[in-house]
């Protein structure tokens, strides 16, 4: 999801008014997906309608629960495929109680009832006795049919943990977990059965001629598919919402019934999806390219292969189902403060492409926010791209989360902490913090107190206290002001026992744990 915070006038880097190509063209048309073995075309329902919603209400495909409705217990996992370049039809699950119908459009859904009691992990939870009420299984099903697919290609299996992780957005609270994963381990010994038919791909194919989405409804809903017409778009219409990957903005209908307005749809544009390496062989660096489209498990995955410290973080940073819908240039847009994505790009010195019409501007990431939830988009503008850059040999990275569940929960504190050693002095460091102040925001005093320092333990304690004036934290429900002054405090320390040249500690197994 994108917030839009207006501010008054142009920024350096927005010299001339925009130019634009004009607005294409709509007509407006009903969502069309590929559903039990047909097409299917819905109109007259509002955009903000659910996946879910449709499912039980006018489907009357009620396999598929409602637990928390916010995208948090996976009761209500569904499959929605996406057919692919060669031909093959990629799946991945998804939260359907905050995913809005439109989203579906050119796409495929599948639910429990799809897989017909005979796919390997149904037999495999039946077998282990991984159910016992039943509410939670069809998610729990849905999600393993997923990871059975996802191996199925390669003809590999999925480990424990790795089970473990692709279900961790799935709660049950009768069996205790350990059967169903032993389900998970079981179902690879079973044939695996394909998701997609021959029927699904050419009807996928066919719906790739319908022209982009404009769904007319008291809330409408427009899907622009190249990055030229969503800019004129957006410049037309610039008090329109952009909707990404409806993490956020879903829970604003489900839990504060709030109205949208005029929605326009990102997740069409194929060229925010894409993620590239920059070498640009100048002073100005070379760096990895993420398109704000891009979900968050894509552009998670690319960021820790080259900054292997941050992996652990992808894996936490939300369940597989959001990590998939979600994007990353939609929750650094957000600007929550204790958003997980920014404090790691900040501390690695990232950039935010920001482009309005054809006009294109680029912010250090650190000046892009300016108050709780306010940043510097101006009217029409929207985020095109993040660039990090590459890792270098003096570089140090240490990510950390805490937060009062292991798995998908939001932080009381995280940090992105990086520097550069030359021997035993400093000399440079991005120490940034989430949870701390109304923004995500670096540490300037305890940067300053560290820079052309050895790095000893007296220098990481002259910066410990220099971080008591860089923050003032309050107190709220995931943790108490002096709690987050104290672990901030205790993360610098271990950045330094981890880092320091001689003796260094080991780097904890997780850089995510527990409050309570």
């Amino acid at each position: 999801m994108y917030s839009t915070a207006p501010c008054s006038g142009y920024l350096t880097g927005m010299s001339q008014a925009p130019q634009s190509s004009p607005a294409p063209v709509e007509v407006a048309r009903p969502i069309r997906f590929f559903h039990r073995g047909e097409t299917v075309s819905v109109q007259g329902l509002e955009s903000t309608t659910s996946v879910l919603s449709w499912l039980r209400e006018h489907a009357r495909c009620s396999g598929t629960k409602e637990g928390c409705n916010e995208g948090d217990c996976g009761a209500c996992t569904v499959l929605v495929g996406e057919l692919q370049t060669e031909g093959s039809v990629r799946f991945k699950p998804i939260n359907s109680c905050i995913q809005f119908l439109p989203t579906l459009d050119g796409k495929a859904l599948l639910t429990v009832e799809d897989l017909g009691g005979q796919h390997p992990a149904q037999q495999a939870m039946v077998a282990c006795h991984g159910s016992q009420c039943g509410f939670c299984t069809p998610g729990f099903v849905v999600s393993l049919a997923a990871t059975l697919d996802r191996h199925g290609a390669a003809g590999t299996t999925a480990s424990r943990q790795q089970l473990a992780d692709d279900l961790s957005g799935n709660l049950c609270r009768c069996t205790g977990y350990r059967p169903i994963l032993d389900a998970g381990q079981q179902m690879f010994d079973l044939p695996r059965p394909m998701l997609d038919s021959p029927a699904m791909r050419a009807a996928l194919l066919a719906m790739r001629a319908d022209p982009p989405l404009h769904y007319a409804a008291a809330t409408p809903l427009h899907a622009p598919r190249t990055l030229a017409d969503l800019a004129a778009l957006r410049l037309a219409r610039p008090e329109a919402r952009l909707l990404a990957g409806s993490t956020d903005i879903g829970l604003w209908v489900n839990k504060q019934f709030r109205e949208l307005g005029e929605l326009i749809y990102l997740g069409e544009v194929a060229e925010l999806k894409t993620i590239t390496t920059t070498l640009t062989g100048t002073a100005e660096g070379d760096w990895l390219e993420i398109g704000a489209g891009a979900s968050l498990d894509a552009a998670w995955t690319a960021l820790a292969a080259l900054w292997p410290a941050a992996r652990q973080m992808g894996l936490r940073f939300a369940s597989l189902p959001i990590r998939e819908a979600g994007t990353l240039g939609g929750n650094i847009a957000n600007g929550s403060p204790i958003g997980d994505g920014a404090p790691v790009l900040m501390a690695l010195g990232a950039r935010i492409v920001l482009r309005r019409g054809e006009a294109q501007r680029t912010l250090l990431l650190q000046d892009f926010y300016l108050d709780y939830m306010k940043n510097q988009l101006q009217p029409g503008e929207f985020v095109e791209s993040l660039r990090v850059p590459l890792p270098q040999p003096a570089d140090q990275l240490r990510v950390y989360k805490l937060s009062k569940r292991f798995d998908c929960d939001i932080s009381g504190l995280s940090a992105g902490l990086w520097l550069q050693l030359a021997g035993n002095t400093v000399q440079a460091a991005r120490f940034a913090f989430g949870g701390l102040a109304g923004t995500v925001k670096r540490a300037a005093g305890a940067e300053a107190a560290v820079l052309g320092q050895p790095w000893t333990e007296p220098t990481v304690q002259a910066a410990m206290a220099a971080l008591d004036r860089d923050f003032q934290p309050l107190s709220d429900v995931r943790a108490s002001a002096d709690y987050r002054r104290r672990a901030a405090r205790n993360l610098l320390l271990r950045l330094w026992l981890e880092t320091r040249p001689d003796a260094p500690m080991p780097a904890a197994e997780t850089s995510v744990w527990s409050l309570s």
